[in-house]
């Protein structure tokens, strides 16, 4: 059974770090590019981050940038989202998601190439 599980989600406070895992099952993530969505209470789902194939190419909505951090183990069959710096508004459930795109060098922004997605995890900000 294909599945990707997120893992690593809590209430922190504000200016705080939390590290999340997206962990493959039942499928290799080799060949695939990784993407990390969240979608805050009465908002839109929206891409976060994602990274190629190869980990040579990760990208970050401008909101993320500078404080968060995606990478990828293949041997681990694993992908994180390490959050620094975390705000309230951060605040959302985060999944996970995989787009088989062996080699491109590149990843995806928008939900609709991705074809595995993770049931989510939630990260709460606050103090």
């Amino acid at each position: 059974q294909v599945q990707l599980v997120e893992s690593g989600g809590g209430l922190v406070q504000p200016g705080g770090s939390l590290t999340l895992s997206c962990a493959a099952s039942g499928f290799t993530l080799e060949g695939y590019a990784i993407g990390w969505f969240r979608q805050a209470p009465g908002k839109e789902r929206e891409w976060v981050s994602c990274i190629s194939d190869g980990a040579g190419s990760t990208s970050y909505t401008d909101s993320v940038k500078g404080r968060f951090t995606i990478s990828r183990s293949n041997a681990k069959n694993t992908v994180y989202l390490q959050m620094n710096g975390l705000k309230p508004e951060d605040t959302a459930v985060y999944y996970c998601a995989a787009e088989y795109r062996p080699g491109w060098g590149t990843c995806g922004t928008s939900d609709i190439v991705y074809d595995y997605w993770g049931q989510g995890t939630q990260v709460t900000v606050s103090s």
